[in-house]
């Protein structure tokens, strides 16, 4: 029965991973789809680039919450039906592909930092802390957003491994699905990484030309 449990929380866990509140909120605000203009990456700084600041801000946020809900919903009541750390990370690592490979978009979906940094802050408010701070330091020097979350990318295990016995104690489990996730996310940057490397990559602040390119 535990199993069944933890099995249908990682399925729910990927569904809600899996809608694309980019290409929700633009819809609902009556914007063009992110994923036909700019770097087309349904993700909350593309929408940036329609001009909206609003529609960012709800994606941002919305994407985050797929990720923080399903991970603190399982820490707050899943010991009553025997789901521990290990349910924890697999609906962290559910939600967080839901949102890469969405079963409602096509298998297409974004990049997955604002449900990476969710899930983060559902396992610990310090590290998604930590982690956020890292990004905005990062993009505030950098201007760069895609430097700033491969930053983040790295750091995020480092911070989970020097955290062990100061402000948390290390899941095994845990660890590993917050390195696959760091994995995934620099490899969904590997475009960016490309750009960065021949210095064409766009800064923050300059892509709202970007929607009808």
């Amino acid at each position: 029965m535990e199993y069944l449990y933890s099995t249908g929380a990682t399925l729910l866990a990927y569904l809600l991973g899996s809608l694309s509140f980019a290409v929700i909120v633009s819809r609902a605000l009556g914007l063009e789809d992110p994923r036909s203009y700019g770097s087309k990456n349904p993700g909350a700084t593309n929408v940036l680039r329609s001009g909206s600041k609003a529609a960012a801000v709800a994606t941002l946020l919305l994407d985050g919450l797929k990720g923080w809900l399903p991970v603190v919903l399982v820490k707050w009541f899943g010991g009553d039906y025997g789901m521990g750390e290990g349910t924890v990370a697999l609906v962290g690592l559910a939600a967080f592909l839901g949102h890469l490979y969405p079963v409602f978009f096509q298998f297409k979906g974004g990049k997955g930092v604002a449900t990476a940094a969710g899930v983060l802050l559902g396992i610990s408010g310090w590290l998604g802390l930590a982690t956020l701070v890292t990004w905005l330091i990062v993009a505030y020097f950098s201007r760069y957003s895609s430097l700033a979350s491969l930053a983040a990318a790295v750091f995020a295990p480092l911070y989970y491994l020097f955290g062990d016995r100061a402000a948390w104690y290390v899941d095994k489990s845990i660890l590993v699905v917050m390195i696959a996730i760091s994995a995934l996310l620099l490899l969904r940057h590997r475009d960016n990484i490309n750009k960065l490397l021949k210095g064409t990559e766009s800064k923050l602040g300059s892509g709202k030309q970007a929607v009808r390119k």
